[in-house]
């Protein structure tokens, strides 16, 4: 009989209670022992959904106040020494360190792989030591237990979390590899004792393509962990790790994981010559989208693995479930033939358990919930959005002009200049300013139809003419809106485009306490009428500064939605750019000389094998220039782009073409910096100077201290003054307080320049 799990479930909870009750004890309204009883109340449902679907263990250890990898920093107790916590933080230390302190800047973030999941990144140093912390995880477990839970453990595997750490200078990361695997061995050994069957390693470092010492440290490290504790499944996902196969065949490990969504063909590599001994756990059900299983498909390949390995067939998730909303039962409000084609996280636990009891049982005895199953699928298939002869026809129209701006940045930047006007070293911030509660009060009671449509315009224009007045005051040089009617940089763009639809509950968590929720592309995309212009042109009547126009950019549009799976994501992407390019063509044509379109995705949708990533950014530049390159030279093009790092990609990006690109960089101090300087990049750039997801105001000196940096490598006639990334998650007196010091930074930088122009 196979074995039905999942890698992971989604912790936030289906209306986002963890986020509720995190912001409620950072706040003060809510002790520490009031959040762990919040946190076992969000754990006993998740576990019991599990095991009500009928799935063999209940899934322990998926659970994080802030973030999964930064759970096992806490649990080894690797704790940077700059926060001077010990090897044993408790859960005080554990938000310092991911929220930052007056004294020291948070961790890093950077994006789980190629998902929207920014993790925190573990800072490694030749004196990091490890000692196994009791407090996390093993109460989680007894937890669990005391419940009556059949449980598997899963945590990071030790490759995966010392390769996704930044080293200091010089470090050799694989040096901490033998103190890292004592604590791992002490923990599983415990594990044992505590009478856990199975524990699950997550490895997806295999999707990449991995130097060959770091190869052979998987021989080494699992050879020196079997046995340590329970039977160890080793989980691969995001990729093909086929190439890997006859050294996870040769491991002594009890069980191997794949992701047969993502990299299907690699089955054949492991099946026929799979070790006896051994379980292949085959994950057939998608964890990263929102979209019905094809439970004929997978039957199909299950059937045929199930031939050749009998009762050592797992079948799971292709990953954890923590990137696809909870529950579809709360979407009362989502048209029903789309409904119908969907499954969230409860649902998916579901579709397993059908599989399961097909592959127990026969076909027959499930044959109803399989015909329902295949009925939606059709009707997906066939529905009219999802082919629009209008839409198509474009996008085969296109031609190598349409993703052409007219002339070199070199020409447009003195158009540029001669009509902003703009001093050296411009200050400006990437467009969200704070969403206060009247803000969403408004938002609410305008789609809940207490508040009419005029009165909310009313609304939202006293908003931005607040925000102008407050830029203004600032001193700052290119201003923006604010953005108070945009609910999410996505949705909002979504909500006014053919061929997406909107869930009420589709929460999933990108960071901490930060959830999104994604819309869900179901069909072709198309833009009826304009999206910003009236927000724009208000705000620009408002001010004689220049006004910034701010878009989400078309790869933005896709790997930030619930994207249908029907077709490739290169032409979803063409369908948004023409959409997109329909927007910025009618900004400029109302005048607004500045527009931005953010694209912090580009890297997040990088293929994680570096054969398939040219074919990836020829598209994805092609998709950002047939937005951009509608514009006259005046109109200066600006983009924006989060935590990624860049290094390998810069010959792409310098293709975008982008007058400026402003990037987060005030975390990793600059370091980006030095990558875009050796590579000489040649248009303008806006390097953050300090860090909005943190609630801590830099002083001036550190604020100082990171432009200096700057100055020290890229010309100050290039260079711009900002903002990590937009400010709509923070309060207004730490947002008017940081910007404060970043104008008056600025301009004391501006009157050291001139002092040393010779005259």
């Amino acid at each position: 009989m196979p074995v039905a799990h999942i890698l992971g479930f989604p912790r936030i909870g289906a209306q986002r209670e963890l986020k509720t009750a995190v912001e409620a004890h950072w706040r003060g309204a809510l002790d520490e022992a009031g959040l762990h009883e919040a946190a076992r109340a969000l754990r006993r449902r998740h576990w019991q959904q599990q095991r009500d679907a009928g799935l063999d263990f209940v899934t322990v250890g998926d659970f994080a106040f802030y973030d999964h990898l930064h759970n096992l920093t806490a649990l080894v107790g690797a704790s940077p020494a700059r926060f001077g916590v010990g090897p044993s933080p408790g859960l005080a230390d554990y938000f310092a360190m991911a929220r930052g302190t007056p004294e020291q800047p948070a961790l890093a973030m950077k994006k789980w792989f190629d998902t929207n999941y920014h993790y925190l990144v573990p800072e490694l140093a030749a004196d990091t030591r490890f000692a196994l912390n009791r407090d996390w995880l093993l109460p989680e477990v007894r937890e669990a237990q005391a419940l009556g839970h059949r449980i598997k453990v899963v945590l990071p595997g030790p490759l995966t979390w010392l390769w996704l750490g930044e080293a200091e200078a010089g470090l050799d990361k694989l040096a901490l590899l033998s103190l890292l695997l004592n604590v791992y061995w002490v923990l599983l050994a415990e594990l044992k004792t505590l009478g856990v069957e199975w524990a699950q390693l997550d490895e997806p470092i295999l999707s990449l393509d991995l130097p060959a010492d770091w190869r052979q440290a998987f021989v080494t490290s699992y050879g020196e962990l079997a046995g340590a504790g329970p039977q160890l499944l080793l989980a691969t996902y995001f990729g093909d790790v086929s190439e890997h196969a006859a050294m996870l065949r040769a491991l002594p490990l009890a069980g191997l994981h794949l992701d047969l969504v993502r990299a299907p063909q690699q089955l054949a590599q492991f099946v026929d010559e799979w070790p006896q001994d051994r379980v292949l756990s085959l994950g057939i059900v998608d964890g990263r989208n929102l979209w019905r299983t094809d439970l004929a498909a997978a039957l199909t390949t299950l059937h045929a693995a199930q031939a050749a390995l009998g009762e050592r067939l797992w079948i799971a998730t292709s990953c954890s479930l923590q990137h696809v909303p909870t529950d579809l039962r709360l979407e009362r409000r989502l048209e029903p033939r789309i409904r119908n084609w969907m499954a969230f996280a409860v649902q998916k636990l579901d579709e397993l358990a059908l599989l399961k009891r097909a592959l127990r049982d026969g076909e027959g005895s499930v044959w109803r919930e399989l015909h329902v199953a295949a009925s939606a699928i059709a009707d997906r298939r066939r529905a009219p959005s999802t082919q629009v002869a209008a839409v198509r026809a474009r996008v085969a129209a296109l031609k190598p002009e349409h993703a052409r701006r007219a002339t070199p940045f070199a020409t447009r930047h003195v158009a540029q200049q001669a009509q902003l006007r703009l001093p050296k070293l411009p200050t400006t911030t990437i467009g969200s300013f704070p969403q206060t509660d009247e803000i969403r009060a408004a938002r609410a009671a305008c789609k809940a139809g207490t508040l009419d449509a005029a009165d909310y315009r009313t609304a939202m224009q006293a908003e931005i003419r607040s925000v102008v007045e407050r830029q203004e005051a600032l001193g700052i040089d290119v201003l923006v809106h604010g953005e108070p009617e945009r609910n999410d940089m996505v949705e909002y763009f979504g909500e006014q485009l053919d061929g997406y639809t909107f869930t009420q509950n589709g929460w999933v968590q990108s960071y901490g306490s930060r959830c999104v929720k994604p819309p869900v592309i179901h069909g072709d995309v198309s833009r009826p009428c304009a999206m910003t212009v009236e927000w724009s042109t208000y705000a620009q009547s408002l001010t004689d500064r220049p006004m910034k126009g701010m878009l989400s950019g078309p790869l933005t549009m896709l790997f930030w939605s619930f994207v249908r799976d029907d077709l490739p994501k290169r032409e979803v992407a063409l369908q948004l750019a023409l959409a997109l390019r329909d927007e910025v063509v009618d900004l400029e044509a109302a005048g607004i000389r500045i527009i931005q379109i953010d694209e912090p995705t580009i890297r997040e949708g990088l293929p994680l094998k570096q054969a398939d990533r040219p074919a990836y950014l020829e598209w994805a530049v092609q998709a950002f220039r047939i937005t951009a390159s509608g514009v006259r030279d005046e109109t200066q093009i600006h983009t924006h782009m989060c935590y990624s790092e860049f290094n390998d990609i810069l010959p792409a990006i310098a293709a975008m073409d982008a007058d400026v690109i402003t990037i987060e960089t005030s975390r990793a101090r600059m370091k980006l910096l030095d990558a875009f300087a050796d590579f000489r990049y040649p248009n303008d750039i806006g390097p953050g100077l300090y860090d909005i997801h943190s609630p801590r105001v830099p002083t001036r000196e550190e604020m100082t201290a990171l432009l200096d940096k700057a100055l020290a490598v890229l010309p100050a006639d290039r260079l711009w003054i900002n903002p990590d990334c937009g400010l709509k998650t923070r309060g207004w007196p730490e947002t008017e307080a940081a910007l404060t010091r970043m104008v008056a930074t600025a301009r004391a930088a501006r009157a050291t320049l001139a002092d040393a122009t010779p005259a």
